[in-house]
């Protein structure tokens, strides 16, 4: 009790710090504002708005006042998706997607400044429902993971890998292992960790601390979206007249337990390596369909559809970061940006990760949120009018941006060289559907599973036992087996099987 009184009074200190300190607005309302840009400018996504940022204030600024901006950006672009969801019915973010099903409906019965109002509100409570989740949760499993050694370790590392292409591949999952595992390859390049002997460098100087974190993060993320977003570049449409934004008091209030729901929904899905925002407000908008009792209006203009796709996947973001925080896993491809950061300026997340810090993250989601909500309820006719810029004028822009970003990392034309070569891949592989997401987790997760596997090794004098024997370890390759078996044809005939056997029996 002593410990959590400890906690809760250093947040309270550090969130007066934050709310005192002007520096704290000089970064943050710019980044909101950027991130509700990119948000809502369909093309463009979170990840590219902290990808962005990274490149810019990674290891330039102290990374205190650095979190400010990235994490103000991460917040503000899961918001700002919902504007095109709802006002065009074309998701901003894929985060928003699940918000147009009754976003847009709402907006063709003239209660489209309702629906954005509901949407803000939502966003912010979901946003801190996830943050206090975090506050809390990340210090117990803390705790636990102190008794984690380096097998655990690398087996948490590949399960990060694993669930990432697991969970995010749209056809065949075995295209997200490749994906994953051609990350973790891409991590092998430079000098070993342990023996700093070289490997893969091909006598090529720069390749001595391998693949450099921005770089890779630029191209993988950004350029095959500005290509995509060039190849359609197509006008949004006429916007409709919006009136009221401001939602009623009682009107929030009603809908308080969907909401709740929600972002506990969200905060769940978040915490998962890899899925992502866009998987929360989907799973949030199953569970809403099947226990509202407006249900047969989901899809045609449900509040309760609406606001349990948004408070999920900015709940989302809290939820995120707890694997990242406790583990040094991203529970999203924004978090793996943020991770990067995190690696710029030598954080090491787990166990050893300085309380202050975390602390520090937790007060800044907050103030992040807080911004979001004062932007959305009251600059809102600001976004809605940057919507009408075409995109042939901003993504020119954003490419300038990237290469900037990623050319002031400091390897000079060589990371140039790095991003576009990612960059190039990356677009090939969106056009065969392989997942780009557990690509960047494989090269930032990699370093960690190739130190901590061969440590392990090194301990046990080349003994792999070292990974059944330690009963923390044999559970997670056991977690890890049964996640690869679990895609094979006879243990989906088998869950068919079994699923069939229960709706029978539940029919009786």
């Amino acid at each position: 009790m002593e410990f959590v009184i400890t906690q809760l009074s250093g947040f309270g200190v550090s969130l007066v710090s934050l709310a005192l300190d002007p520096v704290t607005y000089l970064y943050l309302v710019p980044a909101v504002f950027l991130g509700i840009v990119f948000g809502a400018l369909p093309g463009l996504t979170a990840t590219l708005a902290v990808t962005i940022l990274t490149g810019f204030f990674g290891n330039k600024f102290p990374l205190d006042q650095a979190l400010i901006a990235l994490i103000g950006a991460y917040v503000g672009a899961i918001y700002g998706g919902s504007y095109p969801s709802i006002l065009l019915n074309i998701p901003g973010t894929a985060a928003s997607a699940a918000t147009a099903m009754d976003g847009y409906p709402l907006t063709r019965q003239g209660r489209g400044g309702e629906a954005l109002g509901l949407t803000t509100t939502a966003s912010f409570i979901g946003t801190l429902f996830g943050t206090m989740c975090l506050l809390i949760l990340v210090w117990v499993l803390l705790l636990v993971s102190q008794n984690i050694a380096s097998p655990e370790k690398a087996l948490l590392a590949l399960f990060g890998i694993l669930l990432s292409g697991t969970l995010m591949s749209r056809d065949l999952v075995i295209k997200g292992w490749i994906s994953g595992l051609a990350g973790l390859a891409m991590a092998m390049v430079g000098l070993d960790p342990i023996l700093s002997e070289e490997r893969y460098v091909f006598d090529w100087s720069y390749l001595y601390s391998g693949f450099q974190v921005v770089p890779v993060l630029m191209g993988a993320f950004a350029i095959p979206q500005i290509m995509d977003g060039m190849r359609s570049a197509l006008n949004v449409g006429t916007i409709p007249d919006v009136t009221r934004i401001r939602p009623q008091l009682a009107e929030v209030t009603k809908r308080m337990p969907v909401i709740l729901r929600s972002g506990a929904i969200g905060t769940g899905v978040g915490t998962l390596p890899g899925v992502g925002e866009d998987v929360a407000g989907w799973v949030s908008y199953g569970v809403g369909k099947t226990t509202s009792p407006e249900s047969k209006q989901f899809g045609h203009g449900s509040v309760d559809g609406l606001i349990s796709a948004e408070a999920a996947n900015n709940a989302a973001i809290g939820g995120a970061l707890i694997p990242l925080l406790v583990l040094g896993i991203p529970g999203s491809p924004p978090a793996a940006a943020l991770l990067g950061a995190l690696k710029i300026n030598n954080v090491i997340p787990g166990p050893t990760i300085d309380p202050a810090l975390v602390v520090h993250i937790v007060a800044v989601l907050v103030m992040a949120s807080i911004t979001m909500f004062l932007m959305g309820l009251f600059t809102a006719r600001i976004f809605i009018t940057i919507l009408q810029i075409p995109k042939t004028v901003f993504l020119p822009v954003v490419m300038v941006l990237t290469t900037i970003g990623s050319f002031s990392v400091g390897g000079g034309v060589n990371d140039l060289f790095l991003m576009f070569g990612v960059g190039l891949v990356a677009y090939l592989m969106n056009l065969m559907h392989y997942p780009i997401a557990p690509l960047v987790i494989g090269v930032i997760l990699g370093g960690l599973f190739d130190e901590t596997f061969r440590r392990s090794l090194l301990i046990s004098d080349g003994d792999l036992s070292i990974f059944v024997t330690r009963p923390g370890a044999a559970i997670l390759l056991a977690v890890n087996v049964l996640l690869l078996f679990s895609q094979t044809a006879p243990f989906r005939r088998l869950y068919t099987r079994l699923s069939r056997r229960d709706s029978s029996f539940s029919k009786v």
